[in-house]
Formats: structure tokens, sequence, C-alpha cells
């Protein structure tokens, strides 16, 4: 048994770890050893990548390239390749993964499960947009392969299925042309969250990529608007920067009452000062924790929580503001705060997070109970706004709050493979 934990190391369990390394092999394992789950990299914050005492399939070693189309940018490659291997290997060819999330050291496995999203939901949609097929093993031996239009149902729950359809083993990606490696970005401080809003529309039509970092401490919700544009500009590779590592783990939250507002109010006028167009490389722009390993650490022992939320543009703004008051009536905080909008964009899959409307994510370090009745708060306020929580970042939302945000629960019920479970699973689903 080997102790396994998620990216927010809120607890650490046993699990009879199976790796997975050869395709061909995988059906007479997965018939053995189950039930089970699939895990890549874990950094799902929650408990979707893990079973406590079980069967976790380790899906790392799948992590081979299988064919590209330079014509087309058709990529065929194993679950188990990185983000960054993509990037890495694509971006020196003109081609660019057309969706990514704020890290690349996650699977493309992981990715699909979860229908990660990025900075351009506006533009682009999800992860889950841009995937052609979809190789699926299940546990009775099965093997399924699934697209937009192949299977397509199987396809749909697959996408933002965490992981309970069945192991997916190989998958093909159109990645999108793109001239080089850098970006014209802006970063533009706002007061309120009026201001952000107006950013955000008037950004829409020019702006493929937009975020934002909000001072969740502020009662308005002042931050800082970043945006950007692919360019044919090329400043040459980046230098190769030496990587900070959060040594060990601090006793206790290095995140807490003293270190939060300075820190706040620090980054906010250091980012007002700041130049507002530059060219950013597309490493530091779309994956800026990514540089500092172990960031995770700073919470300290009990971990962390990410509460991200979605909710309808109708209701976003007057959600927000009651959230930031519940923030502040509670006396945490995070500063790892990101504040952006969804368009449009229909996702592919059942179970898929995003919406047309305004999400919003927070870390909070671990307090126990109270941490937890100061969720049911929040998820009061976006409840009634009819919005719904990420299950990629979530360890402890009711079933009442996951079948509310997630109305096609039960036609994805219909796909998902039996011999599959997780402590999410169990948690919100009952097996």
């Amino acid at each position: 048994m080997v102790a396994v934990s998620s990216w927010g190391r809120l607890k650490s369990s046993e699990h009879n770890v199976l790796e997975f390394s050869d395709r061909s092999q995988i059906q007479n394992l997965l018939k053995s050893n189950f039930p089970g789950v699939a895990h890549g990299m874990g950094r799902s914050y929650g408990d979707v990548c893990l079973n406590s005492n079980g069967n976790l399939w380790f899906t790392r070693g799948l992590d081979r390239f299988i064919s590209f189309d330079s014509k087309t940018g058709k990529l065929i490659c194993e679950a188990g390749v990185l983000l960054k291997d993509i990037q890495q290997m694509m971006v020196p060819k003109g081609w660019i993964l057309p969706v990514t999330p704020g890290t690349q050291l996650a699977t493309v496995g992981g990715a699909i499960a979860n229908d990660v999203h990025g900075k351009n939901h506006h533009v682009l949609g999800t992860f889950g947009n841009h995937i052609n097929k979809i190789k699926l093993v299940r546990t009775n031996g099965d093997i399924i392969e699934c697209g937009p239009t192949l299977f397509p149902e199987f396809f749909s729950a697959t996408v933002g299925g965490f992981g309970m359809t069945g192991v997916i083993t190989e998958v093909e990606i159109q990645l999108r042309p793109v001239a080089g490696p850098w970006l014209n970005t802006e970063i533009i401080p706002y007061n309120d969250l009026d201001e952000f809003f107006n950013l955000a529309d008037a950004s829409e039509q020019e702006w493929e990529h937009t975020v934002s970092w909000i001072d969740c401490l502020s009662k308005k919700g002042r931050g800082i608007f970043m945006r950007g544009n692919h360019t044919d500009l090329n400043l040459g590779d980046i230098p190769n920067k030496s990587q900070l590592t959060v040594p060990f783990t601090p006793p206790v939250s290095l995140v807490n009452k003293l270190s939060l507002k300075p820190f706040n109010m620090f980054y906010y006028y250091l980012n007002k000062c700041h130049k507002s167009n530059t060219l950013s490389h597309y490493e530091s722009f779309f994956y800026p924790l990514d540089n500092l390993q172990g960031w995770n650490k700073m919470y300290g022992p009990r971990g962390f929580y990410q509460y991200q939320c979605v909710i309808p543009r109708e209701f976003g703004r007057d959600a927000i503001l009651e959230m930031l008051n519940q923030i502040t009536l509670s006396g945490d905080g995070s500063f790892l705060a990101v504040l952006k909008t969804f368009g449009d964009f229909k996702s592919v899959g059942m179970m898929s997070f995003p919406q047309s409307g305004v999400t919003l994510a927070l870390d909070f370090p671990n307090k126990g109970n109270y941490s937890l009745r100061f969720f049911e708060r929040l998820d009061a306020v976006v409840k009634e706004a009819t919005g719904r929580i990420y299950i990629a970042k979530d360890a402890r939302m009711s079933r009442d709050m996951f079948e509310s945000g997630y109305p096609r629960l039960n036609e994805f019920l219909k796909y998902r493979d039996s011999g599959i479970s997780s402590e999410f699973s169990r948690r919100l689903i009952g097996s």
C-alpha cells in the first residue's frame, strides 16, 4: 500500500497502486483489480482522484506520442502525456493546445476527465471542445472509441465525467496554429466589480485570453485584470529560469490573517504601478504557479481547500459581493483568488463545470469544522444564484448541492462503469 494525497493535501491515505504503462495490458489488469479509479498527476484539489484503502490506477506511464499530422494539427497520444510535454514539443512547430488550465503539469486524461478550462473560454470553450476521439477501457474488458460523432453519448459522459466511464488510454486532440510562444499582454487595475465586468465585456471581442486577480478582502471587489493575445513577434526562446521550491511544510499555514491583508495590498499596488503593456511568454502567462514547486505546502500540514463556483451572469455581481461579504465576516481570505467570465460556448460534457456566467476561485487553509461551516454559507449564496461548484476542486459539498448544480446527473449515470469507484463518487453518488 502507498500513501497518496491530492493537490489540496487535505489527507494522505493508503492505496493499492497499479502503474499502467502498456496499453495492451490494461484490460487484463482492470479485470482483476477493481473497483478503483484512474490517477494521473493528482492535480485535482479534492477527492476525485483518490480511493482510500482501494485500487488506484496510475496512468502517468502512458506517456507516448503516437502520431502527429503537421498539416492539420491532429495529435494522437496516450492519456498520461503531460500538457507540458505537448506544449514544449508543439509550440516550436507552430501548434499549441487551444485550451489550457492554470497548470501544464496535468495529464491529457485528467484534463478530459475534469474538462478543464482556461483564460479563453469565451472564444474556444473547454478542453473537451477540442477532442476528436477518446479510447476507453472498461473494467469488464470492453474497449470503447468515442467522439463527437462516434458514440456521442459516451463521449459526452466521459468529458468532464471525473474518470467514471472507464480508463482513458488514448486521445486525439485538435491543436491550433500559433505564430510563436509570445503574447501581447495588458495589466489593468480595477476598483470594484462594476469596473471588472465593464473590462470583461470590453475585452471579449478583441482579446482571446482574459482573467483577473481579485482582492477578496476588499468589500467592493478591487483587483487586477489581465488580458492577452498571441503575437508573431518573436523574442526568441525564454531564458531557462531556475525554479523556486517550497522546501518543507511549515508547521502552520503561511496564509493567515497576519500575512493576507499586507500581501493583498502589496500585490494590488505593485501591479497598479506595473507596466501595463508587455510581451509575455506563454509559460509565464498561462502557468505562473508552475515555477514555484510545492506551493501547496504553504498551507501547512492540514492542507487547503479550493472553492470554485460559477454563477449565471444576471446574478453574478450581487452573488460575488455577498461572497466577499461572507469572507470578510469570517476573517478568512485567499490571495490565490481568481475571477473571470465564461462565455456562451457550450461544453460537450454532461457534467462539465463551465457555463455562461462568472467564476470565482479561492484557496483557504483547512481549519476543520470551521472551514466546512464557512463553505456552507458560500454554498447558500451560490445555490440561491443557481450556480454550481467545480467537481475537480471539491472535497466537501453536499449531495443536495451537487445534484442541484448538475441536472444531467441521472443521464450521466447510465454510462458509468460500475467497476470504478472513488472517494468522490462514494461521497456524492453513493458508490
